[in-house]
């Protein structure tokens, strides 16, 4: 599973994107808003670097589809387009991707875009063909990536396009090279990508680690077979046994089984754990944005036994706020946490091990303290907001004439 893979980009001098105003559209179908809806992992990661490109000088627009109304607003400095879908049996897909090939256009003429930038998943770009602005598509997994990873069959129409729209994309990002090299293997393509990383906004997130409390550890993130939910209370199960202390704090939204057909993820978790275990567990549902963050400040470490990523913004936050992380050992973790110096990584199915690594954590302090301090620091050398909008604006530099 090799390909050419272009290093990440150096990012630019103090002040070098000031000079040179690029004008860059994100094409989304989520957009983290009150009038644009739910988000998920692409609105954050989008509305993260957007945020990072206006510090840098850009100016930045987002095409939201999928939308009930169509509507102009800007949200700090940002301004985002909503856009109805084209409503027609059997030609929707046709019909909207139309209407938003004839939006870039509009824009593009009128000099208020450079270049759009859409993600792989469910391939929007594949039949959008812009008669001069470059589109570049940025990986954060495919449906087609993470039916693989979910040993899951995937619908024949988002592969169909999700192939087409990297085939016809003007320029290739990956968020790690583990995704780069798996969309390569699944659709059977040789790209060249270029890794630039998720990022975070660091000043939404204090280092601050004397609000810790002890023994207590924390899943935020959707509760979902590929994140390995359905392992986590095997893992707490054992972790209980040796330390009845320790406390299970769960977060997210709670999703149907798309293997068994369950309407609750939460509801066959319950099921997994013993009695002394479901004692000990806490599940809050989804809880507001700010409030996630204190339970992050509050928590002895974070676990993620997941499946299935590209590279996980949830992970990013947890270091950032100096929490060690017990996470999954698979592909992209590497790219994130070097294993015993900002948390072990361990393979979700391994209960066993998964469980005395989070004990190793509750019971030493220093080495709380040691990984999370060295969290820290890894996120802002590698994950900044800043860091990251100054790597794509020299992408960008490189398909814009």
């Amino acid at each position: 599973m090799k390909t050419n893979i272009n290093p990440i980009l150096p990012p630019l001098s103090f002040g070098e994107g000031l000079g040179v105003r690029l004008k860059i559209a994100f094409l989304t179908p989520e957009y983290p808003h009150t009038k644009t809806g739910s988000s998920g992992g692409i609105g954050t990661s989008i509305k993260n670097l957007a945020i990072g490109l206006l510090a840098e000088g850009c100016s930045v627009r987002v095409l939201v589809y999928g939308q009930k109304e169509e509507s102009v607003f800007v949200d700090n400095g940002i301004t985002v387009q909503q856009i109805k879908n084209v409503k027609f049996k059997g030609l929707s897909w046709w019909l909207t991707r139309k209407k938003l090939e004839r939006i870039i256009n509009e824009l593009y003429a009128n000099k208020a875009i450079d270049l759009v930038e859409a993600p792989d998943w469910t391939g929007i770009t594949s039949f959008i063909q812009p008669k001069k602005c470059p589109i570049v598509i940025r990986l954060n997994g495919s449906d087609t990536y993470f039916c693989h990873l979910d040993h899951r069959p995937v619908k024949w129409r988002n592969k169909f396009h999700e192939r087409r729209a990297l085939e016809k994309a003007d320029g290739l990002i990956s968020v790690s090279q583990f995704t780069a090299d798996l969309t390569n293997e699944v659709f059977g393509l040789h790209k060249e990508f270029t890794i630039i990383p998720n990022s975070i906004d660091l000043d939404l997130f204090d280092s601050n680690d004397k609000d810790k409390e002890k023994n207590v550890i924390l899943y935020f993130g959707s509760l979902i077979r590929k994140k390995g939910l359905l392992e986590l209370p095997f893992v707490f199960n054992e972790v209980i046994q040796k330390n009845p202390e320790a406390r299970l704090i769960l977060i997210g939204k709670d999703v149907s089984d798309v293997i068994t057909g369950n309407l609750s993820t939460w509801a066959m978790m319950q099921t997994q754990f013993t009695a002394e275990a479901l004692r000990n567990t806490s599940y809050l549902g989804s809880v507001p944005y700010q409030e996630i963050k204190e339970h992050i400040k509050a928590a002895t470490l974070c676990v993620f036994p997941t499946f299935a990523e590209a590279l996980p913004v949830s992970w990013i936050e947890a270091m950032a706020m100096q929490k060690p992380i017990v996470a999954s050992n698979i592909g992209w973790a590497n790219e994130i946490i070097e294993d015993g110096v900002e948390g072990f990584l361990v393979h979700p199915k391994d209960h066993k091990k998964y469980a005395e690594r989070i004990l190793e954590l509750l019971e030493n302090p220093k080495m709380q303290s040691a990984f999370g301090m060295a969290a820290r620091k890894k996120v802002v050398s590698i994950f900044s907001m800043e860091i990251v909008a100054q790597q794509s604006m020299s992408f960008y530099k490189t398909l814009i004439g």
